[in-house]
């Protein structure tokens, strides 16, 4: 099971990550959804879900967002009502700053933690009015259920910009993170180094390196590849010229996200670093859906499975 995996962090683990549906939809359109989903999974191997927690991060970017913002729905929600079909593990992202502190702790008090693992994420700026800090959700966790497996975000972009991910990683993982996620990945050069400085100063220190799991999407229009950078993710230049004169976007993009992970699997077991793969798609069109499920089952093949 994916929680004892990260927790050993043995094996190299397959997940695929899920926008949960809008908020507005009915119960009925939500079920749908759900089935359609589990269909299109069927057969795949995975070792476990992401559920996302989508907000509205328009203080981060002031940019007009190329995909409207609409609020969805909470995905413990969605993983209790309508995805009781599905038997392996969950990842449930909690943007914490939306749910007043008895929600959370409500949570907390209930989840399943056999089944479900979580990644708390603070607010997308310091100015942001927030119903609960970071720092509180982390301390009502190790109150109410230290049991309750704990990922963190790791940003290839951080790290080119500020230099110090690689701390901010050790320093989450000694407050009780046992497994990091990735934002979508696209510069492998940038993710390489991180991970190089990550699992060297866990070396000399000689703590245990947590499993890094590497975000994949695929992109299929220049308005997703918009949506990418507006997101803050860092497409090389080379690599966006590219997409943006191809005539098949969706095919040179899927090609490179295959050769990345091929990259990143190879310096990860060179060095002995844990490690995994999320593929998604931040795209709601059913091609690039359907070439996210396609690069799942191409990478899972590529994986070392336990």
């Amino acid at each position: 099971m994916l929680p004892a995996q990260l927790a050993a962090a043995s094996g190299e683990v397959l997940l695929m990550g899920l926008t949960p549906p809008r908020r507005s939809v009915s119960p009925t359109e939500a079920a749908r959804i759900a089935d359609v989903t589990l269909a299109r999974l069927d057969g795949l191997g995975l070792d476990g879900l992401i559920l996302y927690d989508i907000d509205d991060e328009s203080d981060r970017n002031p940019e007009q967002r190329p995909f409207p913002y609409l609020p969805t729905m909470d995905p413990a929600v969605f993983h209790a009502e309508y995805l009781s079909a599905w038997r392996e593990p969950v990842v449930i992202y909690r943007c914490v700053g939306k749910y007043p502190e008895a929600d959370l702790s409500g949570w907390l008090r209930t989840v399943d933690t056999d089944r479900v693992l979580s990644v708390f994420v603070g607010s997308s700026s310091s100015a942001k009015p927030v119903h609960t800090r970071l720092n509180r959700a982390l301390t009502l966790r190790d109150q109410l259920r230290p049991d309750l497996a704990l990922g963190a975000v790791a940003i290839t972009e951080r790290y080119t910009a500020r230099g110090d991910e690689h701390l901010r990683m050790a320093t989450k993982q000694d407050s009780g993170c046992s497994f990091f996620v990735s934002q979508i990945i696209y510069n492998v050069d940038a993710t390489k180094s991180l991970v190089s400085d990550y699992f060297y100063s866990c070396v000399e220190r000689g703590a245990q390196p947590r499993p890094v799991i590497f975000t994949l999407s695929v992109c299929g229009s220049l308005k997703t590849l918009t949506f990418l950078k507006w997101l803050g993710v860092d497409v090389p230049r080379w690599l966006e010229n590219s997409l943006q004169r191809s005539p098949d976007p969706l095919t040179d993009s899927y090609q490179q996200c295959l050769a990345n992970a091929r990259e990143l699997i190879g310096f990860c077991r060179s060095i002995g670093m844990p490690f995994g793969f999320n593929v998604e798609s931040v795209s709601i069109r059913k091609v690039e859906i359907d070439a996210s499920v396609l690069l799942a089952k191409e990478i899972g093949a590529l994986l070392h499975r336990l």
